[in-house]
């Protein structure tokens, strides 16, 4: 079986909510994610395997030399197979074609091995606020 990876793929709504869902344990929602990217977002990266929606990787920036990965999801059945940091490298190279100078991404402790190890991130100082 074939994995694809698409900088700013076409988006499904249903099937990018079911795949949210599996990923971060919430029941299925009713995201306009189509919207939501073309309003905010310098691009996506969707992972398919024989059409089917398997991974997804947001990647929102500031307008200039900043981007941001948001929402990294693989379906449970490839997760530990390289889709997600095939994802994260092909968002890496969108945000570098768009001559953003850094890619930023912030992650819960069990995916420091992830991030850190297997897509190459290097840990900074950052802060967060509850809001």
């Amino acid at each position: 079986m074939t994995i694809t990876y698409e900088w700013r793929g076409d988006i499904d709504n249903a099937a990018l909510n079911a795949l949210h869902a599996e990923g971060f344990g919430h029941p299925v929602g009713v995201t306009d994610w189509r919207e939501r990217l073309l309003r905010h977002s310098l691009g996506w990266v969707c992972a398919r395997e024989d059409g089917t929606l398997i991974g997804f990787v947001n990647v929102a920036w500031d307008g200039g030399a900043h981007a941001f990965l948001l929402d990294t999801v693989v379906a449970r059945h490839r997760r530990g197979s390289g889709v997600g940091a095939a994802l994260v490298a092909a968002a890496a190279e969108g945000a570098r074609a768009a001559r953003c100078a850094w890619l930023h991404v912030d992650f819960e402790e069990h995916l420091t091995g992830f991030y850190l190890d297997g897509c190459g991130f290097r840990s900074t100082a950052a802060g967060l606020i509850a809001l």
